[in-house]
């Protein structure tokens, strides 16, 4: 993203983590952290090189690694391992239908080795066909083993916050009012249908989070500079008022292919207000009910989560209109955020998690996901752009 009301907000991970140290500044555009989690680095010294003959391809495949069968084993041990490895291949075949991946063919290998093969491959060719999938996990119960394939959508530790006030200026723009009648009709879709909170809301992160920053210019001592940041706040909440307004007409909704169609574009500004417009409209056409919470997590419907304690940012609270990215007021308001954040372990995101268990496997992927969060980059980018390049 370029513009947006994103910055980086901490060191997050699916795994429960120590608290997480200070974050970087907030940016002005939408991006990664800049300092994200750092795998271990080579060193600068391989080890010494050693080839093998030419024959020795595939040698560990071959039985010299393979588990000996013990010479006794009780009926009882035989019937619990043929039925693991039934279950085993089963959910495999059936995880292999669903994604159109074919499985390697290791039941000739002894066990565990065939299962451990099996699995290797399955998660190395899902990696390859989908980019949402995360990880894949063998799960057994007092019943049958299978699989749990998990597919998310990573938000790379990025607040997507939609600022309002560059829309409000550019209604104001006599040379961009078309553009953000537009505009007007892609937040009304995003407002409405796909349910991003408002900060003017009670109920939203954002309301609460502008309340505290009121109070504190309330609490703390005068200063040459307080009188205008009681203004700046006090602007922000009146533009926000202002603004959704417009977004709750629904009438925003019924002429948005009516303006985009109208709509003539004269320079690469437009072109780019044109694309957002065009990639909004598309989703409403195709998901016209789908709100961006569809996916959130919801741990208790996932009991092999072990992460299911661990405290984690709701998509609710790095998701939202906001009314400025830009003055002292973002700045207070992104350090406290950023602060709060970083006392999380991990961050909400986008979840799909399908059980391969002989059940009916329900055809849903995160493709509205990874749209709209394109889409909302691209807004943010270009109200980022139009504020700061607004003469």
């Amino acid at each position: 993203m370029n513009y947006a009301t994103q910055y980086p907000i901490g060191n997050y991970k699916h795994t429960p983590a120590e608290n997480t140290a200070a974050t970087a500044p907030a940016i002005k555009r939408v991006r990664p952290l800049d300092a994200e989690s750092q795998r271990c680095k080579r060193g600068s010294e391989r080890q010494t090189e050693i080839r093998t003959n030419s024959d020795a391809t595939n040698g560990f495949l071959k039985c010299t690694f393979l588990p000996k069968l013990k010479a006794v084993q009780s009926v009882q041990a035989c019937k619990r391992t043929a039925k693991t490895e039934r279950d085993f291949y089963k959910s495999l075949s059936q995880l292999a239908e669903h994604y159109g991946i074919n499985p390697l063919q290791t039941q000739d290998y002894g066990s565990p080795y065939n299962m451990a093969l099996a699995m290797w491959d399955a998660e190395t060719k899902l990696k390859q066909i989908n980019v949402n999938w995360d990880n894949l996990r063998l799960v057994q119960d007092s019943k049958k083993t299978f699989f749990t394939s998990e597919e998310r959508y990573s938000t790379g530790t990025t607040l997507y916050y939609i600022p309002i006030v560059p829309l409000f200026q550019m209604l104001h723009d006599p040379k961009r009012k078309k553009n953000a009648q537009l505009l007007v009709s892609v937040c009304s879709y995003l407002y409405h249908i796909v349910d991003i909170p408002y900060y003017r809301q009670e109920n939203s992160y954002l309301y609460w989070m502008y309340e505290m920053m009121n109070d504190w210019i309330e609490q703390d001592d005068y200063t040459d500079e307080t009188d205008s940041y009681i203004a700046e706040i006090a602007r922000a909440e009146w533009i926000g008022e202002r603004i959704e307004q417009k977004l709750f007409n629904r009438i925003n909704l019924q002429v948005f292919e009516q303006r985009l169609n109208h709509f003539k574009s004269s320079d690469t500004f437009d072109q780019e207000c044109q694309k957002v417009a065009c990639d909004a409209l598309a989703l409403y056409a195709q998901y016209p009910h789908e709100s961006i919470f569809r996916n959130a997590p919801r741990p208790q419907e996932d009991p092999y989560n072990d992460e299911n304690d661990s405290e984690t940012v709701g998509m609710e609270k790095y998701i939202s209109f906001i009314a400025d990215t830009t003055g002292w007021l973002y700045e207070r308001l992104a350090d406290s955020i950023n602060n709060e954040f970083n006392e999380y372990g991990a961050m909400e995101e986008p979840t799909i998690c399908k059980c391969f268990d002989g059940s009916n496997i329900t055809q849903t992927n995160l493709d509205f996901e990874n749209r709209l969060f394109a889409l909302l980059n691209e807004l943010c980018t270009l109200l980022y752009d139009y504020k700061t390049t607004r003469k």
